[in-house]
């Protein structure tokens, strides 16, 4: 007998907005233009999971810059990215229709991040919708961030659902690992990377370019 599902937790960049590149980009500038790391576009992306300040010490290692220097660059980085961005802020094609029916279901809704409030919030504050989500998990509220399970188990506890009951949206290979670790199923949006880049995971029920491809009935029988 199938365990019923009760919420769905949604990664942000990438999953719910097209935005990676650009992300990318800022990242591919300060790393290179203003930090010298001599990286090419494709060892940027690697890097592209986390918190701020663990790409950076991934990249320069943990003694190259204090914490508050790693906040400046963040936050830097946020602005850039997001100065490119808000001209076309949209959401991924579909999604609007399927919040919706989620709502209406009942189904809860939750968000689990390695981006910082700040972004979160240019996302749900530009689009308004704060209101889908009873949970948002950030950066700043895990110790450890994807692919440790904590972002997804903090919004799965707080939503009152146990893990088995979450569907988890992702777009990266670490999230999806995340939300294995959790003991959830994902559906893996492919804005980023390819599924041949996702072989390693047994919890996918499904690959979608957008949201128009899914039957929301059919996911929570």
């Amino acid at each position: 007998m199938s365990i019923p599902i009760k919420a769905f937790l949604f990664d942000l960049n990438g999953t719910m907005i097209d935005d990676m590149q650009y992300h990318c980009k800022a990242w591919f500038n300060i790393l290179n233009d203003d930090l010298h790391a001599n990286l090419s576009w494709d060892q940027v992306k690697e890097q592209m999971y986390g918190k701020n300040s663990e790409l950076l010490i991934r990249v320069f290692g943990k003694d190259r810059f204090t914490k508050e220097e790693m906040d400046i660059l963040s936050v830097e980085k946020e602005k850039r990215y997001q100065a490119e961005y808000r001209p076309i802020l949209k959401l991924i094609a579909g999604l609007d229709q399927f919040l919706e029916e989620a709502k209406e279901a009942g189904i809860l809704m939750g968000i689990g991040s390695a981006a910082i409030p700040f972004n979160i919030n240019f996302v749900l504050d530009g689009l308004n919708l704060h209101h889908y989500f009873k949970s948002i998990v950030s950066a700043d509220d895990v110790n450890e961030s994807k692919p440790d399970p904590e972002t997804y188990l903090k919004g799965a506890a707080e939503l009152g659902v146990r893990p088995e009951e979450c569907i988890v949206f992702e777009d990266a290979p670490k999230g999806v690992e995340a939300a294995q670790r959790a003991g959830m199923k994902a559906i893996v949006l492919t804005t980023m990377h390819g599924a041949d880049e996702f072989a390693a995971y047994s919890n996918i029920i499904g690959f979608i370019k957008d949201y128009k491809e899914l039957v929301f009935k059919n996911l929570i029988k």
